[in-house]
């Protein structure tokens, strides 16, 4: 199963210096049956693009606990067994879960298929994002403008090789 881990720039350092994505349980995205009939569409590449882009939205709120870290989302993608990663039954319905899975660990950073991370040009907008996530949670349709304005910017892929380039 691909899953799709959210991360941030110093996430990715750390997972870099260790050699692994963490001990586990991780929280990550993947094409769930909750997420199929949410998007309601059979075709794995758009699935997988929407499991990813909800990996984007986790990230960006990572960002937002975070606000010294670098305002680049980041995600990483890896396959697993299908028994290592698990959705959580009774979030199911819930909105906010979807595609969420739970990976059990510990993940080496060798099993990451592909990094998909913000370019630097999306910094500002990622910021301003992060800065109204709060606010657009609320209900604040200004602000919820502005989150938006993130997902305008889709994730650049790298092979997992670039990951010493993209900490630079």
């Amino acid at each position: 199963m691909r899953v799709y881990v959210p991360l941030t720039l110093s996430g990715l350092a750390d997972a870099h210096r260790s050699g692994e994505l963490g001990t586990g349980p991780l929280r990550a995205y993947a094409v769930t049956p909750a997420l199929r009939e949410w998007y309601v569409s059979d075709d794995i590449e758009e699935l997988e693009y929407a499991a990813l882009n909800r990996a984007a939205q986790a990230s960006l709120r990572l960002l937002a606990g975070h606000p010294s870290v670098p305002r680049r989302r980041v995600v990483v993608a890896l396959d697993v067994p299908d028994r290592d990663a698990a959705a959580d039954p009774d979030r199911g319905l819930d909105q906010s879960a979807l595609g969420e899975v739970r990976v059990a660990g510990p993940v080496p950073l060798s099993k990451a298929a592909a990094v998909h991370v913000d370019s630097p040009d999306a910094a500002q907008d990622v910021a301003a994002a992060a800065a109204a996530l709060g606010a657009a949670d609320l209900g604040d349709d200004d602000a919820q403008f502005t989150v938006d304005g993130a997902e305008d910017h889709d994730l650049m892929w790298f092979a997992v090789q670039e990951i010493p380039q993209l900490l630079e």
